[in-house]
């Protein structure tokens, strides 16, 4: 690709699933590690991911877990999530 031209853009129009992240930790005992991802909204649980999503996706305190209609499960920095939907 030639640094002149400039990559197509693409505007976001898909509906997902999202909790903003009050907390992430992780703990270790007798069988491991445990990768927990506490929600800001204390109506919602906390709850583990497993070690390759957490790894892949590096989630932060203040970013969003995302599931897309899919199913497929992701992380979104806040900044990005924010900019780019709004709750319906």
């Amino acid at each position: 690709m030639s640094e002149s031209a400039q990559m197509p853009q693409y505007q976001c129009h898909k509906k997902v699933w999202a909790l903003k992240l009050g907390d992430v930790k992780v703990y270790n005992d007798m069988e491991g590690k445990h990768y927990a991802l506490y929600p800001e909204d204390k109506n919602y649980a906390p709850f583990f991911v497993d070690k390759e999503w957490f790894r892949k996706h590096n989630p932060e305190t203040g970013g969003y877990y995302v599931v897309y209609e899919d199913g497929y499960k992701s992380y979104s920095p806040a900044e990005a999530f924010e900019s780019g939907y709004t709750l319906i």
